[in-house]
């Protein structure tokens, strides 16, 4: 289901909503203004196969800003 989270520019409550479509108007549902900003949102991941996710930091000896984002398994 496309769950998208919003805030309000009025009252800066975050809020979640299903939306189906473009959406034109979004209310608030802590105070009702229309003046809302979709936000943009991580996505979730599961599953066991967790270990081929976790990256090492610092930049990679390809010159990408992190290991693991050239493709190289260091």
């Amino acid at each position: 289901m496309p769950i998208f989270e919003y805030v309000c520019r009025e009252c800066a409550s975050e809020f979640e909503k299903i939306v189906f479509g473009e959406p034109l108007d979004i209310d608030c549902p802590a105070c009702g203004s229309k003046k809302t900003e979709k936000m943009i949102s991580t996505f979730a991941v599961s599953g066991n196969g967790m270990k081929s996710l976790q990256r090492e930091t610092g930049p990679c000896p390809c010159g990408a800003p992190r290991r693991g984002m050239c493709g190289e398994n260091n």
